[in-house]
């Protein structure tokens, strides 16, 4: 049995009398990509924010590992094993690769008795840091701008940034947003070569990739789960099909 890294238990988030997310529970397993798909205005990036905690639920419990987070900072959760990306890129673009990283390596560490002594003098950041730039594909990139480097690497080192964190679950909101094939297929091998490791939540649009990389599905519509299943169980639902796949799918 895979080992449970984080469970969603009826989450709901009302914004005055509209239920974004209604009574909505998941759970994320070690070596397992979720995703939850579903129409503009389903209520996917809500459920994301409430997870990370850049939203506060209206109901409903987040646990991580065996700890209640609900109602944590968005630092305090990230402290105790969770990482995200965001639909935009969220990296420093005037920096290299690898300070990006390293960064996001740091930000784990307390320093408050070390400020005199130089970022790049601490060997266990940079080992961090340079095993998940590894780990994304972009060790060629190491002394490149950020800003300069092409919109799929750009996403790459995101991801690079949020392994450093060494987070045990990862959230990704619409990674493969933007992407020419080539992108698309490289950063899919990424995610199929990280899971071994996390328990991925996946929002995304991109239905090839979805049902390439989703081991489980969890449709939303209205603010609701309309279903939830493997992907198998999910192209063969009647419901999911009219709502939202479609017959291609």
């Amino acid at each position: 049995m895979s080992e449970l890294l984080l469970s969603a238990l009826n989450l709901t988030k009302r914004f005055g009398g509209l239920a974004a997310v209604n009574d909505v529970s998941l759970d994320l397993f070690r070596g397992q990509i979720h995703a939850v798909i579903g129409p503009n205005g389903a209520g996917k990036s809500t459920l994301t924010n409430l997870l990370s905690g850049d939203l506060l639920p209206s109901a409903g419990t987040v646990t991580l590992g065996e700890v209640n987070v609900t109602g944590w900072t968005p630092e305090k959760i990230s402290g105790q094993g969770l990482g995200r990306s965001y639909q935009k890129t969220n990296i420093f673009l005037p920096f290299t690769v690898w300070e990006n990283v390293r960064l996001a390596a740091q930000s784990r560490q307390p320093f408050a008795a070390h400020w005199l002594k130089r970022a790049g003098k601490f060997t266990a950041i940079n080992e961090c840091a340079e095993k998940a730039l590894e780990q994304a594909g972009l060790g060629y990139r190491r002394q490149s701008i950020a800003g300069t480097i092409s919109h799929g690497e750009q996403r790459q080192l995101e991801i690079a940034m949020t392994l450093a964190t060494e987070p045990q679950v990862v959230l990704l909101d619409e990674p493969l947003a933007g992407m020419g094939v080539a992108e698309a297929e490289r950063m899919v091998a990424l995610l199929l070569a990280i899971k071994k490791d996390h328990g991925i939540l996946l929002v995304e649009h991109d239905m090839d990739a979805v049902f390439t990389l989703a081991d489980k599905l969890t449709v939303m519509v209205n603010g609701q789960v309309i279903a939830s299943g493997t992907p198998a169980e999910i192209r063969a639902d009647a419901g999911v099909q009219a709502a939202y796949l479609g017959e291609e799918h």
